[in-house]
């Protein structure tokens, strides 16, 4: 089954998440200073790079293991090369 993304950007930080699979979760995704500042410098809007987490972490696990609400930074803990997705 395809699953459907749908994001919403609350604030600069902030994003709601909602991931329609056999089972619907929602996820709230938070961007923190080091993750602003890690990206700044790649060609990709925050939101592109939320939808580009979300579907890594698809490709790991079922949409109903992924928090309800984590911080990007906390990809690369559980998923070391995650720190690799976004490389030139």
């Amino acid at each position: 089954m395809s699953k459907k993304i749908i994001i919403t950007e609350i604030d600069h930080r902030t994003f709601s998440v909602v991931i329609f699979d056999e089972i619907e979760t929602s996820h709230t995704v938070i961007f923190d200073d080091v993750m602003i500042n890690k990206y700044n410098s790649i060609n990709l809007s925050k939101l592109e790079i939320v939808k580009k987490s979300i579907e890594f972490l698809l490709n790991k696990e079922p949409n109903t293991s992924i928090l309800s609400t984590f911080d990007l930074s906390i990809i690369s803990k559980y998923f070391p090369e995650y720190d690799h997705l976004f490389d030139g």
